[in-house]
């Protein structure tokens, strides 16, 4: 668990739900005193707070009724063009190149292949509402891969007095959840805490069939990986904050966060390897036990000013976050037919992982020529240090030697200096605009420690946005969004050294790769059709020296997997989303993704490939108010056929159920099941001159959590869970995940409404 603050003012708290049929608009509960001592009767008044911003899409999440069981990962499944797979690789739009922010900053706990068992391991609980960031403005940075951004804004509390919420949650073959999390507001301060522990995971089977063209006379060499892995995992997390507020202008805040997390698995590879005339040349089992575990920590101080003018703000931001991966691996070969090669001796490895961001940030706004005015100022270090020790074992006597050839260390530290101006106004009654320029100041250093060989590189980027809108009638709006980016490679990308993964695969970074640049554009019309609120969003995207994968054999049977800027990359489509009341007890919310992706990819040898796939995903999901305490909700989730560097990836299609029955007010009985037709997969294919595979890997996709919510604490009279303009009530606040809803507080920096 990594946490990164909230408590940012203004535009940045104007949080909205344009794309989920169970959004609540924001409200004012007035608690009012019966007569003679009855029962105190509870008066609602709504207020719609508006739809979208000018530079994002935001979708409430906090009132699917399957949260209090489910994780992040389960609740970004339910935004639309979103897809975060059982192994928790994520994709937006059909593209892995995609941010994740914790209110609106980056985290090392969601960097790398840390991100994955991370969004897998955040209660969905904690989650207010997810921002999609297609087109970025200039206020956010291009650190961590610089493409679209999928912001978590986590929730927030600004009721006097205590509140809390507890979980828990029990699931089929041990599976478990279970979490705590409270807030307490007194006067200018605001306390908040929470901790949750989770045991769960997904076991899995899968297959891989490899043919190998020989270039010279077309010839097939056979491999077949037949591969099942087993393993559950515990998560454990705690947090805390304060803040507190000097005055009527100014606010501090200090959190700190922690969380730990095992990652121990079973698992074994059954290896079947044939010549050109079908005669097997090896067969063996390779068995593996992996023990391991991962600790995350942050540290984070906030100071928030309010000026003299209206709506002036100056924000310092100071935090510090780390996710350390450690696993030892242990390798025990029993073999049928030798391979050429002779036999494999056991083997053990040692892995460890580091990754530090020091990030510091001012950014200041207020009402200047006639708009509003944005400046900022970032600083941020990414420190990424790896290791690798390597040992054969002997398997009589159990001895262990080290093994240099597979052995390696490797650091790489990044410094990005960068500074942000945006202005926005309104040009008349229909017209808004906003344009924006980042200037990035990039020092990278790499430090290969194996070989002894560093390399330094230094380089400055200017990154203009522009976004527009145009009021068509009360109902009606055009959105028009452009945005240039910059994809740097990560270290696992940039690190030379050759990785030893099993015996018949093997892979490196490429320390030559360049960032990819893109440029996208957007143009969105928002409506009502058929008493629902629809949003239609034209997009196109395209990128240059894309950063793709690269398969090619460095021997009859070993594949080597690396990175390279290979050619070209567009993609275009068609999203729309549909929300609203079918019924008076049935909601919708549906949403979809027509496609059309592109590839100008340059192959080993020499040729130029072009590759092109349409694809159509969609959500689909209804709720159903059966009864006044019982609610249903059936979801399908389809994602379509995307591209990879020299392939596809075939397409997918889950549904999950969700009943809510109402104990009491304040307790509610959950039973959740996901993957209900057991259909979960990942299914890629590849497609080159020198190779033809597939790889199949399903996991276990039926899953069902049986669980109990409890709300407890708050006061009675007036209060207001958010303002109508996303303003805090009350002290600001910091949150992160596993913590539950925290006093006041919104994202960071950024634009505003429209």
């Amino acid at each position: 668990m990594i946490i990164l603050c909230c408590a940012h003012a203004a535009a940045q708290t104007q949080l909205t739900q344009p794309a989920k049929a169970d959004a609540q608009p924001a409200t004012v509960k007035k608690e009012v005193p019966a007569e003679n001592g009855a029962a105190i009767a509870s008066v609602t008044v709504a207020a719609e707070r508006p739809t979208n911003r000018i530079d994002r899409q935001v979708y409430d999440v906090k009132s699917d009724i399957a949260t209090s069981n489910s994780s992040a990962a389960d609740a970004l499944n339910n935004v639309p063009s979103v897809n975060v797979d059982p192994d928790g690789s994520l994709t937006l739009r059909g593209s892995s190149n995609v941010q994740v922010y914790i209110d609106g900053k980056p985290s090392a706990m969601l960097q790398g292949d840390n991100r994955g068992p991370a969004l897998q391991a955040i209660p969905a609980d904690d989650l207010d509402s997810v921002e999609v960031i297609n087109n970025p403005g200039a206020q956010f940075g291009n650190e961590g891969g610089g493409g679209p951004i999928i912001n978590l804004v986590m929730k927030r509390s600004r009721r006097p007095g205590g509140f809390g919420v507890v979980n828990a949650n029990a699931g089929t073959a041990g599976r478990y959840n279970s979490a705590l999390s409270g807030t307490y507001n007194e006067g200018p301060w605001g306390f908040q805490g929470g901790m949750n522990v989770r045991h769960d995971g997904r076991n899995s089977i899968g297959e891989t069939v490899r043919d190998r063209i020989d270039p010279r006379d077309g010839s097939l060499s056979h491999s077949d990986q037949q591969s099942q892995s087993n393993g559950l995992n515990e998560n454990a997390a705690m947090n805390a904050g304060v803040t507190y507020n000097l005055g009527a202008n100014d606010t501090l805040g200090a959190q700190v966060a922690y969380s730990h997390r095992t990652n121990n698995a079973h698992s074994s590879d059954n290896y079947l390897s044939t010549d050109a005339e079908g005669a097997v040349t090896g067969d063996y089992l390779r068995s593996t036990v992996r023990e391991g575990e991962s600790k995350n920590y942050s540290w984070t101080g906030r100071w928030d000013h309010k000026g003299a003018l209206p709506g002036e703000t100056f924000k310092m931001d100071l935090r510090t976050s780390s996710a350390t991966n450690d696993y030892d691996s242990t390798y025990r070969n029993n073999y049928v037919v030798l391979p050429p090669s002779g036999s494999l001796q056991d083997s053990s490895q040692k892995n460890r992982g580091k990754t530090e961001i020091i990030d510091y940030t001012g950014d200041y706004e207020a009402p200047l020529f006639g708009g509003v005015t944005k400046l900022g100022y970032k600083i941020v270090q990414t420190r990424n240090d790896s290791s690798i020790d390597y040992t054969n074992i002997d398997p009589i006597t159990q001895e262990g030697s080290p093994n240099a050839l597979r052995s390696n260390a490797f650091n790489l530290k990044e410094t990005i200096y960068a500074a942000y101006g945006s202005y926005q106004m309104h040009l008349n009654e229909q017209w808004g605009v906003m344009a924006g320029l980042r200037a990035e100041h990039t020092v990278m250093d790499i430090d290969q420690l194996t070989s002894q060989v560093t390399a330094s590189n230094t380089y400055t980027n200017l990154i203009p946005s522009f976004f527009a809108t145009y009021k068509l009638d009360e109902k009606s709006t055009l959105r028009f969004a452009y945005a240039h980016r910059l994809r740097r490679p990560n270290a696992q990308d940039l690190n030379p050294f050759v990785a030893y993964r099993d015996e018949l695969n093997v892979s490196s970074g490429n320390p030559k790769l360049k960032p990819a640049q893109t440029d996208s554009f957007e143009l969105g019309y928002e409506t009502h059709m058929f008493g629902l609120e629809t949003n239609l969003r034209g997009y196109f995207r395209d990128e240059t020296d894309s950063i793709l994968d690269r398969k090619y054999f460095i021997s009859n049977t070993v594949l080597l997997t690396t990175r390279e800027n290979a050619g070209t990359t567009h993609s275009g489509g068609m999203e729309f989303t549909m929300t609203g009341k079918l019924l008076p007890t049935l909601t919708l919310n549906l949403s979809g993704n027509v496609a059309r992706f592109g590839q100008n990819v340059i192959e080993m040898n020499g040729d130029q490939t072009r590759r092109t796939a349409s694809s159509l995903s969609g959500r689909l999901r209804l709720n159903w108010q059966a009864t006044s305490t019982d609610m249903l909700q059936a979801a399908v989730q389809a994602t379509g056929k995307m591209l990879t560097g020299q392939g596809y990836r075939e397409p997918n299609t889950t549904l999950n159920l969700t009943w809510r029955h109402a104990l009491t007010p304040q307790l509610a009985l959950m039973v959740n099941a996901t993957d209900v037709f057991n259909t979960n997969k990942i299914a890629t294919v590849t497609d080159t001159y020198a190779l033809r595979e597939q790889t199949m890997r399903r996991f276990d996709g039926r899953i069902i959590y049986v669980g109990l919510s409890y709300r407890f604490g708050g006061t009675s009279g007036m209060h207001r869970e958010g303002g109508q303009d996303g303003h805090p009530r009350g002290p600001g606040g910091m949150h992160g995940p596993g913590v539950g809803p925290p006093p006041g507080g919104g994202m960071g920096p950024g634009p505003g409404g429209d």
